[in-house]
């Protein structure tokens, strides 16, 4: 798990700790854990008391946005740190419009996994 700078932190609008994540999902917490284990998600450590948050961008409802996990395994392919991929999910970019992430979850995950592909070229 993964401690992000301000600068990162900022980005994001709203973050969700996993106990509720666990229960929008309908999972256990422990599931929830192995999720990000395997990189379907990414938590970070912040807060004062410095527990785990995933953003709140990722779950949609009763699951997570669709094309995530997929996206996610693009962007540590091209080398991204969990930090670096949220920094590139949450920048606006002008061209989409508006962040990776918004497009996401505005379903327009296969734009979003193109540009994430061409960053490794």
């Amino acid at each position: 798990m993964t401690e992000i700078d301000a600068k990162t932190d900022a980005l994001v609008p709203a973050w969700l700790y996993l106990p509720d994540i666990a229960e929008m999902l309908d999972l256990e917490v422990t599931k929830v854990r192995q999720l990000v284990k395997d990189g379907q998600l990414i938590a970070v450590r912040r807060g004062e008391n410095r527990a785990l948050q995933v953003p709140a961008a990722f779950i949609d409802g009763d699951k997570i946005v669709k094309g995530l996990p997929g996206l996610l395994t693009v962007l540590k392919d091209d080398g991204f740190s969990d930090e670096e991929m949220l920094e590139w999910l949450f920048t606006a970019d002008p061209t989409l419009p508006g962040t990776p992430a918004e497009a996401l979850s505005e379903n327009r995950g296969t734009e979003v996994k193109r540009r994430a592909q061409a960053l490794a070229l």
